[in-house]
């Protein structure tokens, strides 16, 4: 992989925390039993500047939080609350697409609070605005210095990521019009709720399409591809399969182009010069390379006229709450790495 270490580009230290000195802000998290909550309990409890002030969650309150999550035996005494508090700088929300909307309007969160949401509820132009407040799309490779001043954030969906990822500098470039991507996803991508197609006995041995060119994350990626080459026709189909795995996304988008391998790495290299998390390989990536980690490692494949960009995530981390806590740290003005240096799961 040819890829020096990269730096996230110096943050102006926010008010807030010129006010604090060294102190922690304060953090809620609402729906912290689930997966994509789980992960961000992971993430911010070993974060330097972050202290976690309430995790909510209605039918586990009062219960240890390692009795959900029972890896973090050892690492947190936290319990489920039952009741919110206002006494926080930043509120996230870990709840299914629909519930965000619906928390907003049952309970009263402070206008000075930020708030983060993991939903799809506030993610399209036409559904960003709730009461006072504006969601930003919060992609950073695409919206950072939108995101450092945003009061809220809409956090993206994780094949969103994993395609948007993959295709931005080909929009910036304006080379979009036909793409064709297909892309599998592992069973924690479906939420920890219980269906038929993430049963062990279902998924094991088994690989299904669904939702064919019909996928809700179609939406705020053709919304972030216009945003980089308005005026164009955009045609994104795109076929989504369930995987024999847990963790993790793999996509291939294929286009049309006329430009050398060479040229194309060197768009993406600097394209992404300065997102630490985006990591162009010029050797073929495979998807331990992303799991467990914040990265999106890419790979560009130039085959006569046909040009085919793999990207990989993890699903529930750069796709989730990893990034989550990437444009938490932008708000705040942190390092946008700053709780997020993880190991991949090489093996």
């Amino acid at each position: 992989m040819s890829a020096s270490k990269k730096k996230s580009p110096a943050a102006q230290p926010s008010p807030l925390m010129a006010d604090r000195g060294v102190s922690k802000i304060k953090v809620g998290i609402i729906g912290g039993a689930g997966y994509t909550g789980g992960e961000l309990i992971r993430l911010l409890i070993n974060h330097p500047y972050v202290s976690v002030s309430f995790i909510h969650s209605r039918s586990n309150a009062g219960k240890p939080v390692y009795a959900v999550h029972q890896d973090l035996l050892g690492d947190t005494e936290l319990k489920f609350a039952g009741e919110l508090s206002n006494d926080i700088d930043v509120l996230f929300l870990c709840v299914g697409h629909g519930e965000a909307k619906k928390f907003l309007e049952e309970h009263i969160i402070e206008e000075t609070i930020k708030v983060i949401d993991l939903s799809q509820d506030f993610r399209l132009t036409q559904t960003s605005k709730f009461d006072a407040r504006k969601f930003v799309y919060g992609l950073p490779e695409l919206n950072r210095e939108k995101i450092i001043s945003a009061q809220n954030i809409a956090n993206p969906g994780c094949f969103a990521t994993a395609i948007q990822l993959g295709l931005l500098p080909l929009a910036k470039a304006g080379m979009l019009h036909d793409v064709y991507t297909t892309g599998i996803t592992g069973s924690t991508g479906a939420g920890q709720s219980l269906a038929a197609t993430s049963h062990f006995s279902w998924r094991a041995n088994n690989i299904q399409a669904y939702k064919t060119l019909s996928h809700q994350h179609l939406h705020e990626i053709g919304q972030s591809l216009h945003q980089l080459q308005p005026g164009s026709q955009i045609d994104i189909s795109f076929v989504p399969w369930r995987g024999d795995f847990t963790r993790g996304i793999f996509i291939s988008s294929q286009i049309d182009s006329d430009l050398t391998q060479e040229r194309l790495n060197q768009l993406y290299q600097d394209f992404y010069h300065d997102h630490p998390f985006t990591v162009i390989s010029t050797t073929p990536i495979f998807l331990k390379q992303a799991v467990n980690t914040n990265k999106c490692v890419i790979h560009l494949e130039k085959v006569g006229s046909k040009l085919v960009v793999h990207s990989a995530i993890d699903n529930l981390l750069k796709g989730a709450s990893g990034q989550a806590l990437q444009n938490m740290n932008l708000m705040f003005g942190f390092d946008e790495c700053a709780g997020l240096s993880l190991k991949p799961m090489g093996f």
